[in-house]
């Protein structure tokens, strides 16, 4: 089987329907739907399900509020927000064409991880009213996906919902690619016989990723980061810095020098591109030798992986037709499963560490230079990643179901 590529076909108008597309063939009426978990068979499956049987639960539940979670949808429901701003590689595209992402995004919990989740584009890029509106439906849900919110409001929208719900929220974009990056990093630092400790790292993007990706990697253990953006390496004495990257640039001064990209490549153990820009190959030669790369721009890397190929001795991407592919989809359905299953109160830095922990170890004695990260289709891979997450929920004080 060979992975649809949309590069391949340059001459296609992006903005016309062509049934003939599988594409579109795909996603005509959209790429789910509501299901019955009960059956209506007769008047009394009806008085069951709906009146007057149904007040009864509604009446307990009024009386206690956390019977919601064992006597409707909400403790395997999670809320997929957006509000279209930073779609793909697409941008700011608006809600209505963010949905078909948001639908995926839900098809992939429920395939990957049985949970259920409900696409919700919200017509507002205002913090204030998208925090506003999650918050009020909040009690629907237990849990909260955002996704495709863009940076630097992403960061806010995500901390005041933390601090205003009691269930877990979790900005894929930023924590899934970092749980997933740190995974695979794990194990080329085995393959290629380093500590992480000892690891020269280079993060190309200070967006979303860049920042969940350099928060993890420190708090594995990694000390030698540089975070470079489109003028180059983020220091404390550059005066273009938004609030964001100079709080990047503060915590990565013990390391990071001025400089290009090409300047701070120079001897370096790993590359992590999340940027969307183009590294030459003059400056991945210059890398240390076992270097690692990670260019996992969609669906153009910032260095192609034949080309990486060259002078690296590990090379992973964001596609599918590429070995050692970097995709949320590890993590995110069992990250939720997890956390769902004793009712979390959040999903904590250590719940990331763990989940990212237990991804890599499932390689185990398989690992090669071309296998440093599960496939989403091992089955193993959603249970795997929630036993991570409950065990240390529970060992850390924030499950509601302690067994």
């Amino acid at each position: 089987m060979v992975a649809y590529d949309i590069s391949a076909s340059p001459d296609i108008d992006m903005t016309l329907p062509d049934e003939t597309d599988p594409v579109f063939a795909l996603h005509r009426q959209g790429k789910m739907a509501i299901g019955s978990t009960v059956e209506l068979r007769d008047a009394d499956d009806l008085s069951l399900a709906y009146t007057p049987g149904v007040a009864r639960v509604c009446e307990a539940i009024a009386a206690d509020p956390e019977l919601a979670h064992e006597y409707t949808w909400v403790s395997n429901t999670v809320a997929v927000v957006t509000d279209g701003t930073a779609v793909l590689g697409l941008g700011d595209i608006g809600a209505p064409a963010s949905i078909p992402v948001m639908e995926g995004k839900a098809v992939l919990f429920k395939q990957f991880g049985g949970v259920d989740a409900i696409p919700i584009a919200l017509d507002t890029t205002d913090v204030d009213e998208i925090v506003d509106t999650v918050a009020r439906l909040a009690p629907s849900f237990g849990g909260i996906n955002l996704e495709d919110i863009s940076a630097p409001r992403c960061f806010e929208v995500e901390r005041r919902l933390i601090e205003r719900l009691d269930i877990p929220v979790f900005h894929d974009d930023q924590h899934g690619t970092a749980v997933v990056t740190l995974a695979a990093l794990i194990n080329a630092a085995r393959l290629t016989d380093r500590e992480l400790d000892e690891l020269k790292v280079v993060i190309s993007g200070a967006g979303a990723a860049g920042v969940a990706i350099a928060k993890i990697l420190r708090a594995a253990g990694v000390r030698k980061i540089s975070v470079v953006d489109r003028s180059g390496v983020l220091v404390p004495e550059r005066e273009d810095l938004t609030e964001i990257k100079r709080w990047l640039a503060d915590f990565c001064a013990p390391w990071a020098s001025p400089g290009s990209i090409d300047d701070a490549l120079v001897d370096a153990d790993v590359f992590v591109g999340v940027s969307g820009g183009t590294v030459p190959e003059e400056a991945v030669a210059q890398m240390a030798p076992n270097a690692i790369v990670f260019a996992m721009a969609n669906p153009h890397p910032e260095v192609h992986p034949d080309v990486a190929r060259r002078h690296a001795r590990v090379v992973a991407t964001g596609r599918s037709d590429f070995p050692n592919q970097i995709n949320n989809v590890l993590v995110f359905p069992g990250i939720f499963r997890g956390a769902l299953d004793v009712r979390a109160t959040e999903i904590s830095e250590n719940m990331k560490l763990a989940a990212a922990t237990a991804l890599a170890d499932l390689v185990g004695e398989d690992l090669r230079e071309d296998y440093v990260i599960p496939s989403p289709f091992d089955p193993r891979v959603a249970q795997v990643v929630a036993r991570a997450v409950t065990d240390t929920a529970r060992r850390d004080g924030l499950a509601r179901r302690p067994y």
